[in-house]
């Protein structure tokens, strides 16, 4: 059901079964998938794409131009995924060309009330941003990741699968996987046991993840040092995400 007083562009497209509140905008080049709800006084400007069964609560702003000043008007976009919870007041914006292009968002995600996300990142699946988390251009973040209260994430970082931030912290590095950082500016505290066992870890894992965070934050090696003896603990899973999220690191891991 789209209310009378919604506004819809021509050119959007609109699936099966999706509802736009009274007062919502949907901009030009928006596309939005089957049983979708959408409440009243949202904003969706595009190119966007919204996959399908996604939540957007009011005064929300999905699909923006970024005020980055780099940004002269390009044609850039949003590609949102499927069963995503949009809190009141979310800010959402597109890709510059200075980077892909493009903004993207998985699946099955909570973005908690004016949660902010910046151009160009790239956000995984289960991912919860609770109120006031904001991370700037460029970040991305890892499946299952939790972001607390007013947390805010320097641009070019990445958050690693897992990884726990605590609230008000200011991430000035890249987080590597299942590590819980906090304070200002924030520090690698130990590993996000909690998440790890409510997400089917076992128990051995767990203890191999905890042997691989006291490597590298408990015996003042040099990153290449830690990186050689956290290999020696194996090939499961948990030391492979581990390992694979220092590897991948573009801002120096958080120490």
């Amino acid at each position: 059901m789209i209310h009378e007083t919604a506004i819809v562009a021509s050119s959007a497209t609109i699936g099966k079964n999706v509802s736009i509140g009274p007062w919502t905008i949907i901009g030009e080049h928006v596309e939005i998938g089957d049983d979708c709800d959408i409440a009243s006084h949202v904003v969706i400007k595009g190119p966007t794409v919204l996959g399908a069964s996604n939540k957007i609560y009011q005064f929300s702003t999905v699909g923006d131009d970024t005020p980055d000043l780099k940004y002269k008007g390009e044609r850039t976009r949003l590609v949102i995924g499927n069963n995503n919870t949009i809190r009141e007041g979310v800010t959402i914006h597109r890709g510059t060309v200075q980077d892909e292009g493009l903004t993207s968002i998985g699946s099955d995600n909570l973005f908690m009330a004016y949660a902010h996300i910046g151009h160009d990142c790239v956000v995984g699946d289960h991912i919860v941003m609770t109120n006031n988390a904001a991370i700037s251009g460029h970040v991305h973040v890892g499946d299952w990741a939790i972001l607390s209260g007013f947390a805010a994430v320097h641009q070019y970082v990445h958050l690693g699968a897992h990884c726990f931030v605590g609230p008000a912290a200011f991430i000035y590095h890249d987080v590597p996987a299942y590590v819980t950082v906090a304070g200002n500016p924030a520090e690698p505290r130990t590993i996000n046991r909690e998440g790890l066992k409510r997400r089917g870890f076992s128990t051995d894992q767990i203890s191999l993840a905890n042997k691989a965070f006291k490597i590298l934050y408990r015996r003042g090696l040099q990153l290449s040092e830690a990186l050689n003896l956290i290999s020696d603990l194996g090939d499961d899973p948990i030391i492979t995400m581990f390992i694979d999220s220092l590897n991948s690191s573009t801002r120096g891991v958080i120490r």
